[in-house]
């Protein structure tokens, strides 16, 4: 599809949501179905889960492909976009949920783990921004996703939000860098989320202090974070270049 390019009224708006098959990413996915999205549920390394995201978008009526790939390997990355773009005639809306967490204090942290964590929240958000830039439809948005632990400071998260705190440095760059281009660039920075992610390693103490944290004392759901998602890939065409925490008030 050629750069700026616009969606015709009888076209379904498309989506690609990478980490598709995860749990915000899956919510995501599911959410943008709902408000009438043609969807691309991306995986890296499940392909049963991300058939299963299908399959609930299909069963229910709506469109749904899943592919593969990379997301730090800007080869397969170009090759996912074409794939989608046959699929469905153009994208739309880029959700760029992948992401590898790992937890350790800075004193302790095994620097291979810090490179490989790196190369997908660092070098993947590089990747996929680049060609949201290059391919999203006019009217489009892309939406990357960042972690309130940015601002929260809490030990052991050092090495995770230092990889975040470069996603949130670029999205506002990037919406200004597309000036004229009438697409949107955001990044949603979610607190506790009761993902198969966040909930690994914890037991139910850590799980419950952490939940009372939030003046809404709850993790949030992933759910929760489809809402903001999908705000700002449909109506919110007013805001731009911004970090959105959605975290039940906790900073």
């Amino acid at each position: 599809m050629a750069e700026g390019s616009t969606t015709s009224d009888s076209q379904p708006r498309t989506a690609l949501v990478t980490g598709g098959s995860g749990g915000i990413g899956r919510a995501i996915a599911r959410r943008l179905s709902a408000d009438g999205f043609s969807v691309a549920v991306h995986y890296m390394g499940n392909a049963d889960k991300a058939a299963e995201v299908v399959r609930e978008i299909t069963g229910t009526g709506g469109q749904a492909i899943a592919v593969s790939g990379d997301v730090a390997d800007e080869a397969a990355m170009v090759r996912l976009f074409d794939e989608v773009e046959a699929a469905f005639g153009g994208i739309d809306v880029v959700i760029n949920t992948a992401g590898v967490m790992v937890l350790s204090t800075v004193v302790d942290l095994d620097l291979d783990e810090l490179d490989r964590m790196h190369r997908t929240n660092i070098r993947g958000s590089f990747v996929v921004s680049q060609l949201a830039a290059q391919r999203l439809r006019s009217g489009g948005a892309l939406v990357n996703v960042s972690t309130s632990q940015t601002r929260m400071q809490h030990p052991t998260y050092a090495p995770y939000a230092a990889s975040k705190a470069a996603v949130e440095a670029l999205t506002p760059v990037l919406a200004r860098e597309l000036r004229g281009r009438d697409i949107t660039v955001n990044a949603i920075a979610p607190g506790p989320t009761a993902t198969p992610l966040f909930l690994n390693g914890k037991d139910q103490e850590a799980i419950d202090r952490l939940a009372q944290l939030a003046p809404l004392e709850r993790l949030g759901t992933p759910e929760d974070i489809a809402e903001v998602a999908a705000f700002l890939a449909g109506p919110s065409r007013w805001i731009n270049g911004q970090v959105i925490y959605p975290n039940g008030g906790l900073a």
